[in-house]
């Protein structure tokens, strides 16, 4: 089994490394049909020139949205930052149903306001102040320029999508480099398009399975730097961090409560793999199953009254099972092919998205609760590692193998947009995307 039991094998792994620094570089491989035409012209500059372009990167946040087709600075040749200044008629024509202006304005020492407007073009032929959509302004220092910018595109997509963007949010991930004597491997964070990555924990031995709290403040993973599995909560802000559990054996998986005060883990401190709940203030271990097959990999329900779960209790390949906490009653979720594991939960609680198997070929798919419903969203058939959703549900993160190297992948949960995210320097695995910071 190929993901399922990786806890398992990487009880008995160990190897060191040299640390570099990475940054994931986003590549949009396929694109939704009707995307929205957006024009976002580049926005003026008023006293010294930030480092950051805000008008680059909210075109590159929409554009790797698969949700727009971005007109930006290499497609227009027409550069408003004021209302008065914009020829609804040029950007009608050139296609585009919205435009985006703006300007960055310094106002002190490494202050700036960065203010812009949204505006439907097709209003705008009528009057130009009824074609504003949007019209805010920021301030901040210079470090945060890139933050605000992401915010504008969150606001921009959900005032034209209706569901809140993602652009603020982050990732987790391990990042892996080897030479010919050495591995390192790395837990690192990012911004969601990849940028900004810093690592949290650099190591010589495994680091597994980085799971956000509810909060975005805290991430739990798998360590073996004591040469056995264990499972530490990190800060993401102070870098503390102490251990949860250590038990001999297998510590692996964890999976926080939708309320942050518990987590669902793998021990298999009795024997076989088993699932237990830790509460994180009293440190008591209620198991959730206890018998002789494999059980791994636990998910909530976003209600909190329902954990998912691979088993190979029912023969053969492993497959997606559910235990009500309530009634303790386990039903089996998946059919559709001989292999599914890696599953959670979509923020509705009526769909589940999974790596699925079917004739030695590894996908990500999804599977509706209700209807039973099952679909492939991916194709290259090396999607192997750790779906994840990000919090809007709109959008799936996954590990995949890319030129036989491990990179992340994205893929739209309607299967429309696909996306890779290649590291410039190592592999990437492990991905875990974060919950609305704010």
């Amino acid at each position: 089994m190929r993901k399922l039991l990786t806890v398992v094998l990487f009880f008995f792994a160990s190897s060191l490394a040299n640390y570099s620094f990475a940054i994931l570089n986003l590549e949009l491989t396929r694109g939704v049909s009707g995307a929205v035409p957006i024009a976002i012209a580049p926005f003026a500059i008023q006293g010294m020139d930030p480092s950051q372009n805000v008008s680059d990167i909210i075109s590159n946040d929409l554009r790797m949205s698969g949700r727009f087709k971005v007109y930006g600075r290499d497609q227009i040749s027409s550069f408003p930052s004021d209302l008065p200044e914009v020829n609804f008629n040029y950007f009608k024509n050139l296609g585009a149903d919205n435009l985006v202006i703006g300007k960055v304005t310094q106002t002190g020492p490494d202050r700036y306001q960065i203010s812009f407007q949204l505006l439907d073009v097709f209003k705008g032929k009528e009057s130009a102040q009824q074609s504003m959509v949007l019209n805010r302004k920021f301030d901040v220092s210079g470090n945060n320029i890139r933050a605000i910018a992401h915010h504008i595109s969150d606001l921009i997509y959900q005032q034209i999508t209706g569901v809140r963007g993602v652009f603020s949010t982050r990732l987790a991930y391990i990042l892996v480099q080897r030479d010919n004597r050495l591995t390192r491997y790395m837990l690192e964070i990012s911004d969601a398009d990849g940028y900004n990555p810093r690592t949290l924990l650099s190591s010589h031995d495994p680091i597994m399975s980085p799971a956000w709290s509810p909060n975005g403040r805290q991430i739990a993973y798998v360590t073996f730097e004591k040469k056995h599995a264990a499972i530490c909560i990190q800060d993401v802000s102070t870098g503390s961090r102490h251990v949860v559990s250590e038990f001999v054996g297998i510590n692996g998986a964890p999976a926080w409560s939708p309320d942050g005060r518990k987590l669902a883990l793998v021990l298999s401190k009795e024997g076989t793999p088993n699932i237990y709940i830790l509460d994180l203030a009293t440190h008591h271990l209620n198991p959730v199953t206890k018998d002789l097959s494999i059980n791994t990999e636990p998910a909530w329900s976003p209600d909190g009254k329902k954990i998912i779960f691979t088993s190979n209790r029912s023969g053969g390949g492993p497959q997606i099972y559910q235990k009500n906490l309530m009634s303790g009653e386990v039903t089996r979720l998946t059919f559709e092919g001989n292999y599914n594991a890696r599953a959670s939960f979509a923020r509705d609680g009526n769909h589940i998205v999974v790596l699925n198997k079917e004739s030695s070929l590894y996908n990500i798919g999804v599977l509706d609760l209700n209807t039973g419903v099952f679909k492939v969203l991916t194709n290259s058939g090396n999607d192997s590692e750790s779906p994840s959703l990000a919090p809007n549900g709109t959008l799936v993160l996954y590990g995949t193998l890319h030129n036989g190297r491990s990179v992340l992948g994205m893929v739209a949960t309607d299967g429309s947009v696909q996306m890779r995210m290649p590291a410039r320097n190592g592999e990437v695995q492990d991905p875990s995307w974060s919950p609305y910071l704010s």
